[in-house]
């Protein structure tokens, strides 16, 4: 019974992080030092009118870099390419910031205009009943301060006595020199021209110096390592890179609708807003809604109604809708490597720390502390903080939620990974191992009782609300077998791991049908859950199932067992070092029913990674098969081969006076 399927989630996730990173071996995470943190920041802050620029220029790198390549495959030289993409992009950020300039300039020319339809605005919505309201009290609060602010100090009785003169007319005849003139002109522009002029070198020298910097950076992080350095450093590219050139792609489409709807509908100055929104929206989630605030402002004052403020905010709507869900996932997925919470918090701190600019700036600079994160060990902590990959495996992460009492959330969990996996490679590959976990924390003594039965009926619950999908999963099963069938072709098979590639082994679950089978828990409440999930991916294969508690097992109520139509029985154990009590149930099960197949499920993450040894231990323990996995527990259940006979026990010798009594009787 199979069909296709996706190949799976969770299979090339990052590995264990923080409490449970022992699990699989990974290393724990190490936190920066708070002095370090502190230290790094400061420098940052004092030092910004260095850094800043520094900062700038790195991403402008990443960003023209493609176009001088391009240049370079076309035969151009490598100087004149550089200086070619370098003019090419400060023309147009010159241009970009004129435009703006002047458009600042006469939106302030006329704010004194818009200020009469604000006052129209505010006395009908004290006129519409609000006047008691805050908009009341905030009118009374700017009253008296008028006031306040008008009103004239009394003048002294001697100044009363004095008599009037006229006033004498003043001329300020200015004696400043045309050099000091020419000073004041251009003074306040010095600090920005000068700035840019060293993010200008700066980037031409690092386009030049590429290949120098990138081996001096091999040399300072990574020499011991260079597969893993040089992986970083074209990740960074390329994220980087990809990522300012087709935002930029995207901001420009998103900014020409948003201009030509403004001046449609008549908003002053579309063009400085238009210019805005295709800057800001480099910020995910604020940057729109920052950028659309100044607009809708300017809605409300130069037109007396409020259509105007909803037509112009139903743009932005219908704009970015249409972007953010057709546009960026059309052009290139609009991933960057970083969660929404990082993005927010990333946009606050660097705003914080470099104003403005850091706003613009700071989702690229952070995935830049992603990329290295994820590739130099000592920055790990950058990843885990802001990347957007799980830190815990998937089984890690459900063990945490089953520890919690928390079965919905892991349900949930679940059945994301059901929309790519089946049903036995999310047990075998992922609740098995969480059990595992749980196990292994009952062998060091951390779990108590109270614990291991909430873990394990958390558990019993993520099983009970994976009905359904059993159940649809055994439908689909049996429609396209059927349809396999009518078409005179063999059933395809399932996918063993998701992990790999075209080349990967492909298996063929055994048809149930027929067969019943009882899963029982081997020594506690975990072994029960696992047993569970084993029965209903046996019940998927289209068995019959029954299951049984650990406790129904014990020497004084097996005999109560109802075997009579039960073909096989299969026990899991979640402890390895169970063999000897297994041995003694299966001696215990046979007696009761010779003909009855009896196998022993030691749960591991590897499944039956040595099928001989397999083989052998269930020589020695008298059972019909032992399994490691979901896989192998599956094949051996509904396997048709008859059972196993009971071996006798081996006699024990009989003491030498024993024999002499026997004798002389």
């Amino acid at each position: 019974m199979a069909a296709n399927r996706r190949n799976g989630v969770g299979a090339s996730e990052p590995g264990l992080a923080g409490l449970l990173a022992a699990s699989r071996g990974h290393p724990r995470t190490v936190l920066p030092t708070v002095a370090s943190v502190v230290t790094t920041v400061a420098a940052l802050y004092f030092g910004r009118e260095v850094f800043l620029p520094i900062a700038v220029a790195l991403l402008l790198t990443f960003a023209i870099a493609p176009v001088v390549s391009w240049l370079k495959r076309l035969g151009v030289p490598r100087v004149a390419a550089v200086i070619a993409s370098v003019a090419g992009a400060f023309a147009a950020l010159s241009l970009f910031s004129f435009i703006v300039a002047t458009q600042v300039s006469d939106l302030a020319q006329n704010i004194p205009v818009y200020q009469i339809n604000i006052l129209t605005k505010v006395r009908a919505l004290k006129e519409n009943g609000l006047g008691g309201g805050i908009i009341s009290r905030l009118g009374g609060v700017i009253e008296r301060v008028g006031q306040e602010i008008d009103r004239q100090e009394p003048q002294l009785p001697s100044a009363a006595e004095q008599p009037k003169r006229d006033p004498i007319p003043v001329e300020v005849v200015s004696h400043e020199k045309p050099l000091e003139v020419l000073q004041n002109l251009i003074g306040p522009l010095i600090s920005p021209l000068s700035s840019a002029g060293l993010v200008i070198i700066v980037v031409i020298f690092m386009l030049m110096e590429r290949e120098d910097l990138r081996d001096r950076f091999i040399r300072l992080v990574g020499y011991g390592d260079l597969h893993r350095t040089t992986q970083a450093l074209q990740d960074a590219g390329k994220r980087v890179g990809q990522y300012l050139l087709m935002q930029l792609v995207v901001n420009a489409i998103y900014a020409v609708p948003i201009t030509i709807g403004l001046w449609v509908l008549g908003i002053p100055n579309a063009l400085l807003w238009g210019l805005l929104a295709l800057a800001l929206r480099f910020v995910p989630y604020i940057g729109p809604i920052v950028g659309a605030l100044l607009p809708l402002f300017l809605a409300l004052a130069v037109a007396p109604g409020w259509s105007l403020l909803l037509w112009t905010a139903a743009l932005f709507i219908v704009v970015e809708l249409v972007t953010g869900n057709v546009i960026e996932p059309w052009l290139y997925g609009s991933h960057t490597g970083l969660s929404p919470l990082a993005i927010i918090v990333a946009a606050i701190f660097w705003t914080w720390l470099w104003g403005p600019i850091g706003l613009v700036l700071s989702t690229p600079l952070t995935v830049c502390l992603v990329v290295l994160g994820r590739h130099v060990p000592q920055f790990e902590f950058l990843d885990v903080l802001f990347g957007n990959q799980p830190v815990l495996e998937p089984h890690a992460r459900l063990y945490q939620r089953l520890l919690a009492g928390d079965p919905e959330e892991a349900t949930d969990h679940a059945e994301e990974m059901l929309e790519d996996k089946y049903l036995f490679e999310f047990y075998g590959k992922v609740a098995i191992p969480a059990l595992l976990l749980g196990e292994q924390d009952r062998e060091r003594g951390v779990m108590d009782e109270v614990q291991r039965r909430q873990v394990a009926e958390s558990a019993m619950t993520l099983v009970a609300n994976l009905d359904d999908s059993a159940q649809q999963e055994a439908g689909e099963e049996e429609d396209q077998e059927a349809a396999k069938a009518a078409e005179g072709q063999p059933a395809e098979k399932k996918p063993e791991d998701s992990s790999g590639g075209a080349d990967e082994e492909e298996i063929d679950l055994p048809d149930g049908l027929g067969i019943a089978v009882l899963c029982a828990g081997g020594r506690g409440e975990l072994d029960d859950a696992a047993a569970a999930m084993l029965a209903q991916v046996l019940e998927v294969q289209g068995a019959e199932t029954t299951r049984a508690s650990f406790a129904g097992l014990e020497p004084s109520a097996i005999q109560r067992l109802d075997l009579s139509a039960v073909d096989c029985v299969a026990i899991g154990f979640l402890n390895r070092q169970s063999a000897q009590h297994a041995r003694f149930m299966v001696r215990r099960l046979k007696r009761i029913k010779p003909k009855l197949r009896v196998g022993i499920v030691f749960w591991s993450e590897v499944g039956n990674a040595d099928e001989a040894a397999a083989a052998e231990l269930a020589g020695t323990l008298n059972a019909d098969f032992v399994a490691f996995g979901m896989v192998d527990a599956v094949t051996g259940a509904l396997s048709r081969k008859a059972a196993v006979a009971l071996k006798p026990a081996p006699r024990r010798r009989q003491p030498a006076r024993r024999k002499q009594l026997q004798a002389a009787e």
